[in-house]
């Protein structure tokens, strides 16, 4: 009787513990048919890969590198030769075991230049990559980088099995706690458990990411109980779902930003002055407060992230004579009309949009907002137009630096060049000791202020809304969830 009474004891902790549920959520399909799981692709769908692809180094909870598929890092005495510890035991969801192989095909694909994938940005650096042993990688760069691990945690760095490059945009294929069912980016893509995850078994049995391009459409799907989770509501809906028992409501400061840029080699953009005059004129207190009802951190034009260790403190309080001086400085004594893109794809663009167009109107300067599809809007106004909304995750200080406004960047979305500005970058990553790094850091972002011609009013708070039958959703900034660890209520 004992006997069989542990016994069911037995199978009701295995039935408690195998992974169950579903948990639903959307994307906006940024990238339409050109979507990918394919991690070193420019189509990438960050929403699904984060959940099946994991990386050598993630974000801890401080936002400092923590242990993923490395378990250790060091580097040699001139801080250009690191080597990476593997670790043992994990394996892919097609059976194959981790090694060292596949971390040197993975990130070599990356720093490939032919290949020209948009993660390359972030280890170009990286001269050559090779095994020392199983589960040993060594990493020669081009100049001593102190701050290299940094780089790794970018979410773009996924670790593939070797040869897996042709079939991954559709497989998916990694060491993640999901492994891919079925991949449809304009409909439902289907994630199941992985129960050999390393980290242990998934608790949720299978996921589903949907494909709803327009904000305001995810943000019904999720009312209507068709979703589990909507990112990045708008802050007008705040106080009514936080009072409602129904959700739970989530706010995560991040270094994610948004903005509007303007293309620095077409007129009247290419002009500093210009420039200048169109970030002069804006109150970004109060672009913070219609746009995100004050959930966010004001910025001075800086990408870097508020808690990021080389972040400079400045004041950037509107100054409308001095933004009507330079205006007539260079050629525009009676102002100037410009157009500038926005979308629906994120619901905060059109508030951005209409704050500095009634903003800029104080300086003479006449805005008309053009609304561009959610549809396609990265493929087709993105980088495109002469000025238009953007917006950018958080990533490290130097890493967003050099990727947004580094005169060589292939995503230098504004066509930012100044060759002062990447001399600082230069001198800063070689820079070993840690007080004169940051000071380089510090220089180069004030150059932005005075230089660039990209408006970054603040970085945002996350609204998540979560329902109420979500349990051990524990996120932190700068993409360091845990999705094994996610649940829901039968």
């Amino acid at each position: 009787m004992r006997l069989a009474l542990i016994i069911l004891l037995l199978m009701a902790s295995a039935a408690w513990s195998a992974p169950r549920g579903t948990f639903r959520h959307a994307h906006n399909v940024g990238f339409g048919a050109a979507s990918s799981l394919d991690p070193a692709s420019p189509g990438r769908v960050l929403q699904i890969i984060e959940k099946v692809q994991s990386r050598l180094v993630r974000p801890g909870v401080d936002g400092m590198p923590a242990p993923d598929l490395a378990t250790a890092w060091f580097p040699d005495e001139t801080g250009t030769v690191w080597t990476f510890r593997i670790r043992e035991g994990v394996r892919f969801h097609d059976g194959s075991t981790l090694d060292a192989g596949d971390v040197v095909y993975s990130l070599g694909r990356v720093i490939d230049p032919d290949r020209g994938s948009p993660a390359r940005a972030a280890v170009q650096m990286v001269e050559s990559i090779a095994a020392t042993g199983p589960f040993t990688v060594r990493m020669t760069l081009s100049s001593p980088f102190a701050d290299f691990p940094l780089q790794l945690m970018d979410p773009r760095l996924r670790i593939i099995p070797e040869d897996a490059g042709d079939t991954v945009a559709r497989s998916g294929v990694g060491t993640g706690p999901f492994r891919v069912e079925r991949f449809n980016p304009d409909g439902i893509t289907v994630l199941t458990a992985f129960e050999d995850y390393w980290e242990g078994p998934p608790r949720l049995a299978r996921i589903e990411v949907i494909g709803v391009p327009d904000a305001q459409a995810r943000l019904q799907a999720f009312l209507a109980g068709q979703l589990d989770m909507e990112r990045g509501i708008a802050p007008v809906l705040r106080r009514a779902l936080a009072r409602s028992p129904r959700y739970q409501l989530l706010e995560i400061p991040t270094g994610n930003w948004m903005g509007l840029s303007f293309r620095n080699d077409v007129p009247p953009f290419d002009d500093m002055r210009v420039r200048r005059a169109l970030r002069l004129v804006v109150d970004r207190e109060e672009m913070l407060d219609l746009a995100l009802d004050g959930g966010g951190v004001i910025s001075c034009d800086t990408p870097v992230a508020p808690n990021d260790q080389y972040r400079v403190a400045m004041d950037c309080p509107p100054d409308i004579a001095r933004a009507r001086a330079l205006l007539a400085e260079a050629g525009y004594p009676d102002g100037i009309d410009i157009k500038v893109h926005v979308s629906s794809l994120d619901q905060s663009w059109p508030v951005i949009g209409v704050a500095f167009q009634e903003q800029a109107a104080r300086a003479g300067i006449g805005v008309t907002l053009v609304n561009a599809a959610a549809d396609g809007y990265w493929s087709q106004v993105w980088m495109k137009k002469d000025a238009f909304a953007t917006s950018w995750g958080e990533r490290p200080a130097d890493q967003v630096l050099n990727e947004a406004f580094h005169s060589g960047a292939r995503w230098n979305e504004s066509r930012y060049h100044n060759p002062e500005f990447d001399r600082l970058l230069e001198a800063a990553r070689a820079e070993l000791d840690f007080v004169r790094r940051r000071a380089l850091y510090h220089a180069a972002q004030r150059l932005l202020i005075e230089t660039s011609g990209t408006l970054i009013p603040f970085h945002v708070t996350q609204l998540v809304v979560l329902s109420n039958r979500v349990t051990h959703f524990d996120p932190v900034p700068n993409d360091a969830l845990r999705w094994h660890l996610v649940a829901v209520a039968d």
